[in-house]
């Protein structure tokens, strides 16, 4: 456990969750809280326990199934209503019976919120704020205070602003967090601010910051230089309208830029894979090119900086990929030279340094392929085969296809049905096969299994994961090249992908499919005939 002078506090599972599109159950928000742990974070914001069933249950799960190695669980809450004692308020209730050593409590503290949103005098606001920290604190809870709308607040009323800091402070509360609810400062004023707050007042301040002007991180990191110590963020950057500042960024810069140990454990060494962890319980698809921890973090694909990396990697790298747990890739693209080319076959094994004809041969081919409408840098799988033929002096394959078809037929009653026949030669005979499907690309992957699948039977556990098609530009209409990438997997959890272009989509399609069961098989340790 690290020591109390620096948080870092995740709020993924109550402000993160209010993303768009993203429905969290309890059983993913449990999940996501043991990767979280996993990282190394202080604190754990769970939910709004009594306002949101969901969260209510979370707690009362909590309990007996989250064993926390580095983070403690903090309820989320308002502070009590108008008139009213918090002794008494059936939401601060449900905070105390959470069950978290930890109770956040969100405050107003922009004067027109009091009046507007609150319907209520900037006194009794003071007084709900004191109330309530003071109530909790009494109850054996530590307690946070977010001061909602801090910034905006601040430029209206910066007195009254100070007060509400002031006045949790007095009453027990550990910190207050100044928050940028509405995402809209720039760092050097939020700075500023931070600075002017802490020397007005003495009170331990934190931050919350949200990304609606693409500083979240920014203005996170410059509060700290300003002398907050405790960060708030979520994960991957989640959050309503455009989102949170990324906790990832956050305790990365920090900790790697800044040489600071802001989390618990070795946790940033598994970043990348939390990162990823997270993506897969929420279904919210990954974004590759995510500081630190994206797919494409550290993705290198101009010849120049190729030629560079081969002499030092870190002549185009900000930090070693390994320290957030991630890995550098070389794409391949009508962009590569030589020396991008001899990375990237390096990257997959083949050492291509001492054979320059079969390097200038690949990287000529890779240009021409490119120019046609292929996308290497998008199909790892295809540029493997391609560099296999060429260091081979041939196209080898595990079978030889004769000819293939498909037809889609339109049934009176509104139904289409594909049928596709597949002839080839694998292992020295000759097989005929037919698949049915319900698309023409589903009958084809049908009927080439079926003809392999005897002299084959790995081809079992392959499985196409994603299709996807694009018209290329400069050309028009239902005649123009089609570019189609196939996503594999052969139930290892490694994913490949592989290419077809083609004016006829159905033919883009059948390139791609068979360089997908070429794979598979070299995966599974088939050599071609």
């Amino acid at each position: 456990m690290l020591d109390d002078r620096f948080h870092v506090y995740d709020t993924t599972l109550r402000d993160g969750a209010q993303q768009e599109g993203l429905n969290l159950t309890v059983a993913d928000k449990l999940a996501i809280a043991r990767h979280l742990d996993d990282l190394g974070v202080g604190f754990i914001e769970g939910g709004w326990p009594g306002a949101i069933p969901k969260d209510t249950e979370f707690f009362r799960r909590a309990r007996e199934e989250l064993h926390l190695s580095h983070a403690q669980l903090a309820a989320f809450g308002a502070t009590r209503r108008p008139g009213a004692k918090a002794a008494d308020d059936p939401q601060v209730a449900a905070l105390r019976e959470s069950g978290a050593p930890v109770v956040t409590l969100v405050a107003k503290s922009h004067d027109r919120h009091v009046r507007l949103a609150l319907r209520t005098t900037l006194e009794e606001n003071l007084a709900m704020i004191a109330d309530t920290v003071a109530h909790l604190r009494a109850e054996g809870r530590r307690v946070f205070l977010d001061a909602e709308h801090f910034f905006d607040g601040y430029r209206s009323n910066p007195a009254y602003a100070l007060e509400c800091v002031r006045a949790a402070a007095e009453a027990g509360a550990d910190l207050v967090a100044l928050c940028d609810t509405n995402g809209g400062m720039m760092p050097a004023e939020l700075g500023d601010t931070v600075r002017e707050v802490a020397l007005a007042t003495g009170v331990r301040l934190g931050i919350h910051c949200h990304d609606d002007t693409a500083c979240g991180v920014a203005n996170t990191l410059v509060a700290v230089e300003a002398g907050v110590t405790h960060v708030q963020g979520t994960a991957n950057g989640y959050g309503e309208r455009a989102g949170n500042a990324n906790l990832f960024s956050v305790v990365a810069g920090l900790q790697l830029k800044k040489g600071r140990k802001v989390l618990g454990g070795d946790g940033i060494r598994e970043m990348s894979r939390i990162a990823h962890a997270i993506s897969e319980v929420t279904n919210v698809t990954p974004d590759t090119h995510q500081p630190y921890v994206g797919l494409s973090a550290f993705a290198h694909k101009a010849g120049l900086h190729a030629s560079a990396i081969r002499v030092d990697p870190m002549l185009y790298q900000h930090i070693d990929p390994a320290e957030v747990g991630n890995d550098m890739r070389m794409l391949v693209s009508d962009m590569a030279g030589r020396a991008s080319v001899e990375l990237k076959g390096r990257e997959l094994g083949y050492d291509l340094s001492g054979d320059k004809e079969v390097l200038g041969r690949v990287t000529d081919r890779v240009k021409e392929l490119e120019a046609r409408g292929y996308s290497f840098e998008a199909a790892d799988a295809s540029f493997e085969l391609l560099l296999r033929d060429e260091l081979a002096g041939e196209r080898r394959r595990h079978f030889g296809v004769e000819s293939w078809r498909v037809i889609v037929e339109r049934h009176a009653d509104g139904r289409l049905t594909s049928e596709a026949t597949v002839r080839l030669t694998a292992k020295g005979e000759r097989v005929v096969a037919v698949g049915e499907g319900n698309g023409p690309v589903n009958a084809l992957d049908r009927a080439l299994r079926s003809a392999l699948e005897q002299s084959f039977p790995e081809l079992a556990r392959l499985e196409l994961a994603d299709y996807k098609v694009r018209i290329l530009e400069g050309s028009h209409g239902t005649g123009a090249v089609t570019r189609v990438l196939i996503e594999s997997d052969d139930g290892s959890g490694d994913m490949w992908n592989t290419v077809g272009v083609d004016e006829n989509i159905i033919a883009a399609s059948w390139q791609a499919l068979e360089e997908a069961v070429t794979y598979c098989l070299l995966r599974a340790g088939r050599d071609p005939e």
